[in-house]
């Protein structure tokens, strides 16, 4: 493969650009389910149930995506899974638009498209591996970060403008958007795998193999760890920003401005994410961002939701730079032949945790003072930096030089 800039990486181009369109229409679904719920019922509960269900496929399918990833053709199961929400989120439109949606078919689409997503994100790392050269992969990683950025800034309001306009409009839009995404992948002309042997090896070996790899991989393991718990905090706060700027007698557009200034910082990491790769080594790039996360600490000298989004920007600055590197450098280094298997288990790892962020937030938020909620997120990230910068394989992160020595 020539080493061409990215930006003039045809294959690159096509497969940040259908997941671009693929992600903003995704998110748009997401905001419009629980919407189309409280609509439908007028349960939060219930709508709590949707968003439940999406979340415990993706959990309980990442796994064993991961393996499906490394023993059949990566492109074709990326295809296949988008058909798989098309069918799913199209069955719902159908739905609406003859009247006929009942509760249960929600969370049920939300469960299948869930599925096809755990799917194709299980594939997607080896398509990205394929299509860009190893040493330019942080970057390709950065420009993933600033994808995801521009999905979390515009998918939310479009869904919400779309369902205002009608119910099944932001549906309509996923099934396109995943369309397009389909499109994308037929017009690529890279192989998304190398050439395999065949693997008649039982599901549990499979996944021992690519976990043996992962925590095998002192750099690699210690970064799934405090990455991992890393998502604890982010949901929390990012909940507790909402429920105290409601406290705070904040419009929901106001509070929906604030989550968007963080997402406008995510984006301008992005952007950011190739300077500060020059200017500090691994380390300082992986410790920087565990000790923003203390800044949310200052909401207990001042306890305001201004105060709470002013801190937590600098995390949103350093995340994309973060990411460029940690993930970057594991897609690069994870043979071939497992990588859908790595993604998966380090899938695993974070979506475990995630979950619990806000329901700690919520839980605190209804029984402790605001101070104390959020003094348990800043307790927990102090720890996380401390123990990023005095742990020997942080200290020890290899360099992205390292890369130019790895076949393209």
């Amino acid at each position: 493969m020539t080493a061409v800039p990215l930006r003039r990486n045809r294959d690159f181009l096509l497969l940040q650009t259908g997941q671009l369109l693929s992600g903003i229409g995704t998110q748009s679904g997401l905001i419009a389910y629980p919407l189309l719920v409280l609509a439908l019922t007028g349960s939060a509960a219930k709508a709590g149930v949707v968003a439940f269900a999406r979340a415990l496929s993706s959990t309980v399918l990442a796994l064993p995506a991961g393996v499906m990833a490394d023993h059949w053709d990566r492109r074709r199961l990326m295809i296949g899974a988008d058909a798989v929400r098309v069918l799913a989120v199209g069955c719902l439109v159908v739905a609406i638009l003859s009247d006929r949606l009942a509760f249960w078919m929600i969370p049920l689409v939300a469960f299948v498209e869930g599925s096809g997503a755990a799917l194709f994100h299980a594939a997607e790392a080896g398509a990205l591996r394929a299509v860009v050269p190893v040493r330019q992969l942080p970057g390709a990683a950065g420009a993933r970060s600033g994808r995801m950025a521009v999905v979390w800034l515009a998918g939310p309001p479009l869904g919400g403008a779309l369902f205002t306009l009608a119910r099944v409009l932001p549906f309509l839009v996923d099934v396109v958007s995943y369309a397009f995404s389909t499109v994308s992948l037929l017009a690529m002309r890279t192989p998304f795998q190398q050439e395999r042997e065949p693997d008649r090896s039982s599901l549990r070996s499979r996944l021992a193999e690519g976990a043996r790899f992962l925590w095998g991989h002192r750099f690699l393991r210690t970064c799934a760890l405090l990455f991992g718990l890393a998502n604890f905090i982010g949901p929390g706060v990012l909940l507790a920003l909402v429920v105290l700027g409601e406290r705070q007698g904040l419009s929901g557009g106001r509070v929906g401005l604030l989550l968007a200034v963080f997402g406008a910082c995510l984006l301008l990491g992005s952007f950011l994410s190739p300077l500060v790769r020059r200017l500090l080594p691994v380390r300082g790039v992986l410790v920087l961002e565990l000790w923003t996360w203390t800044g949310c600490g200052l909401f207990l000298i001042w306890p305001d939701v201004y105060v709470l989004v002013a801190a937590i920007l600098p995390t949103a600055l350093a995340i994309p730079s973060t990411d460029s590197v940690v993930h970057g450098y594991r897609i690069a280094m994870t043979p071939d032949r497992l990588i859908g298997r790595v993604e998966s288990i380090w899938s695993t790892t974070s979506l475990l945790i995630a979950p619990l962020g806000p329901l700690v937030a919520g839980v605190l938020l209804d029984n402790v003072p605001a101070r104390a909620a959020v003094a348990v997120f800043a307790a927990f990230g102090l720890v996380l930096a401390v123990w990023g910068t005095l742990s020997p394989s942080i200290r020890g992160a290899p360099s992205l030089e390292e890369l130019d020595g790895l076949a393209v």
